[in-house]
């Protein structure tokens, strides 16, 4: 099991039902069955005109998972050189959520290696996976001040296309850079996405593929969210010139689509009523959760699945991240809402002991497909189950998400899901069920 706290989980049918669901989401983001070249997979990859024309192969990788994707491709291909960063496995060894000296060491290497270097007869496969864009870094400004963007950015609340598209215009690498620094190579970019709605331009801020924003996009959302450690003068453009992606092959091999359509067919195994709401869920956790509760009753479906990922404006000093505090909205307005399963006939607001003691019962699980959410836990499940728990250690959720303390919450009640890192990033898995 990749859940590995599952049996203390299981309190009720409806819980272990919802968590072998998550259980067959993850299951499925497996490398091996999902790895392909375009209309060739990897076992026929070396019969295809572009491998057999190129006089040397090379492979560079980035994010999490990259490294277990090499390992597959490598065994098919006969690869001159390998570059691969993960956060794990045999290459170099990177960090993630925030950029480093590690990874800026990398970077520099790899572009010292290829800039100019190579022909037109050179192949170039790249894999692109989740937390690439904390990976491979080469930015114009120090790195200890691109260290203090990112750590900006993360608590700002602004979402991954924003974040991605301040990256793209102070990073040589981003935006397209990568594929300037390899030309005239030929390309194959092999894409994992973490990123709603799969807009490849932005999965680990699109190095290999043509930018759409500019210096003004930047500029926009530095005002927005009033950022402090990042300046006019120290944008860059990315490269428009057409020349440069003429012979780029972008393949999104991997999303969260992945995962959510095998979750799908699970709930459906099970006689349940199943629906994908959306692969791009995106928004604060306070709005959505309140958008969550209002959808699952309304639907004629048992079982809401979505997938993406949400933000959260960090005010406080706790430990969570942006899955658990999600739940923990979801609980909040649960025991809250004026025109759903918690009021009385008259439409007022009826006490948490009568709430819980209601046959209808909703829930949520929320987690982050790499099992990490800023902390240990991947995610966590709420439900009545979690609310008694709380009501018995008198635990006040209010303070909690004052604090952005959501960690210690689901501690408390035991209903943090752990997994342990996994090879895979696709954004965030949401389930939402009733009964």
């Amino acid at each position: 099991m990749l859940i590995k706290n599952f049996k203390s989980l299981i309190l009720s049918k409806e819980r272990k039902i919802a968590l072998e669901i998550i259980e067959t989401g993850l299951s499925a983001l497996d490398y091996k069955k999902n790895v392909y070249l375009s209309k060739y997979d990897i076992i026929r990859v070396n019969q295809s005109e572009t491998l057999r024309q190129s006089d040397g192969i090379y492979l560079i990788g980035f994010g999490k998972g990259s490294a277990k994707v090499a390992d597959i491709l490598r065994k098919k291909i006969n690869f001159k050189e390998i570059y691969v960063i993960d956060v794990k496995g045999r290459y170099f060894r990177g960090t993630h959520p925030l950029p480093s000296k590690k990874n800026f060491l990398f970077t520099k290497k790899l572009i010292e290696r290829f800039e100019g270097k190579l022909t037109k007869k050179d192949l170039v496969i790249v894999l692109v996976c989740g937390g690439g864009s904390a990976m491979l870094i080469y930015p114009k400004i120090g790195l200890k001040r691109y260290i203090q963007v990112n750590q900006e950015l993360l608590k700002s609340g602004a979402n991954i296309y924003e974040m991605n598209t301040i990256r793209k215009h102070l990073d040589l690498v981003k935006g397209g850079g990568l594929v300037k620094i390899l030309y005239p190579a030929k390309i194959i970019s092999l894409i994992f996405s973490d990123v709603p709605g799969n807009d490849l331009s932005f999965i680990a801020s699109g190095p290999t593929v043509k930018d759409k924003t500019k210096i003004a996009d930047a500029l926009r959302i530095i005002k927005k969210y009033k950022l402090k450690s990042v300046r006019k003068e120290d944008l860059i453009e990315t490269p428009k010139e057409e020349k440069y992606f003429k012979k780029v092959k972008n393949i999104l091999a991997l999303s969260n689509l992945t995962a959510l359509k095998a979750m799908k067919e699970k709930a459906e195994s099970f006689g349940l009523k199943a629906k994908i709401l959306t692969d791009n869920l995106k928004g604060d956790v306070k709005d959505v959760a309140k958008f969550l509760l209002k959808e699952i009753r309304k639907s004629k479906e048992n079982i809401l699945l979505l997938g993406g990922e949400t933000t959260v404006k960090v005010k406080g000093k706790g430990k969570g991240g942006r899955n658990q505090e999600l739940v923990l909205w979801f609980l909040k307005h649960l025991t809250a809402d004026k025109h759903g399963y918690d009021t009385d006939k008259r439409g007022y607001n009826i006490s948490l002991n009568q709430f819980l003691h209601q046959r209808s019962s909703v829930g949520i699980i929320s987690l982050n497909s790499d099992g990490w959410d800023n902390t240990e836990f991947a995610g966590a499940i709420g439900d009545k189950i979690t609310l008694e728990k709380a009501k018995k250690l008198k635990l006040d959720i209010d303070k909690f998400l004052e604090n952005n303390d959501s960690f210690h919450f689901f501690k408390k009640v035991k209903d943090g899901i752990y997994t342990g890192r996994l090879s895979i990033n696709v954004a965030d898995l949401v389930l939402v069920w009733k009964t």
